[in-house]
């Protein structure tokens, strides 16, 4: 899974979080959305199926 191994790669020291943004061309916040899904659900985070599911999930949890 690519996601995966970019964030791996900035937060193993592989990449600089510069030159995986400049490579990937991608935002900060995408980056930062990835890194959260990531810490927050583990790879299924990162699924675009499952996206809307768990940030429901983590509205629900907000609430209480």
């Amino acid at each position: 899974m690519r996601k995966a191994e970019v964030v791996a790669a900035v937060k193993g020291g592989l990449l600089t979080l510069d030159e995986a943004l400049q490579r990937y061309n991608m935002t900060l916040e995408e980056f930062a959305n990835w890194e959260r899904a990531i810490d927050r659900f583990g790879l299924n985070g990162l699924r675009t199926t499952r996206t809307a599911h768990y940030r429901a999930l983590q509205e629900r949890q907000q609430k209480f």
